[in-house]
């Protein structure tokens, strides 16, 4: 589906974000990449969705491709047309709108009527919280009700390719279990997600194939399961109960707590 070879990234061209990266996204696939801060996750991601433009950013060169089709040069716009829509980190909703505001912004380049209103049935069936407070302000929501708010937005514009960065930063453990349990579901309805996390006990339990970013370049990838048993991403990514976390998640240990509750 997507396909990234030998890409190189630069800023302002004379800061070096990615450096011969390649990367690939199966359909209906769940790809985690890890890494620290600086480490080039969210230029990555930035790419995908033509957003770089608005950063100085610019593709030096590479292949960046989306089911045949090259990406390089596209602005945001027509990346979400061809299916790509990027939750940025930090959520980004419009606080001053309602919740159901936010949600009819993300299906501005819907043009069905009928599409907008079976999708925003299904972004309420999967968070019953939002359903619950279409009416309240986005900005006096929970940061876990406000991260539910920015994926839903997402979800309204239909994503073939869903780019999630750092969707669990800030939120409690529970909630944490909550964004996987989340991302399970989105993706067992046929969407592809590309997960940027910190969090490598989460992004590992979820994902079937993890890359680790060192410094702008792939320093490790591989299925999933074998990153998280892995001694270096162990030791550089995750710690004691993290490591149990990931663990039991490996076998088949899920969260199974309701979106529908999801309320902090």
């Amino acid at each position: 589906m997507l396909t990234v070879r030998d890409l190189q990234v630069s800023y302002s061209r004379s800061v070096l974000g990615l450096r011969d990266v390649s990367f690939e996204v199966a359909a209906a696939s769940v790809v985690a990449v890890l890494g620290s801060n600086g480490a080039g996750k969210t230029t990555l991601l930035r790419a995908v969705s033509g957003q770089l433009g608005d950063f100085s950013g610019i593709v030096e060169r590479g292949v960046l491709d989306f089911e045949g089709r090259s990406l390089v040069g596209r602005a945001a716009p027509a990346a979400v047309a061809m299916g790509i829509v990027h939750v940025p980190e930090g959520r980004r909703i419009f606080e001053r709108l309602t919740v159901a505001e936010n949600l009819q912004v993300g299906a501005f380049s819907v043009r069905s009527a009928a599409t907008r209103a079976r999708t925003l049935r299904a972004v309420y069936d999967m968070f019953g919280v939002l359903y619950d407070r279409r009416g309240q302000r986005a900005g006096l929501l929970s940061g876990g009700q406000q991260q539910m708010l920015a994926i839903g937005r997402a979800l309204m514009a239909q994503p073939r390719l869903l780019l999630l960065d750092e969707p669990s930063l800030g939120l409690a453990p529970m909630m944490v279990g909550q964004v996987a349990q989340a991302i399970r579901q989105i993706n067992s309805e046929g969407t592809a997600v590309v997960l940027v996390e910190q969090n490598a006990a989460m992004a590992l339990s979820v994902a079937g194939h993890a890359y680790v970013l060192a410094t702008g370049q792939v320093a490790l990838s591989g299925p999933a399961a074998d990153l998280a048993r892995d001694d270096a991403v162990r030791d550089l990514y995750l710690g004691r109960d993290a490591e149990r976390a990931v663990d039991g998640a490996l076998s088949g240990e899920r969260p199974v707590a309701r979106l529908a509750a999801w309320s902090s």
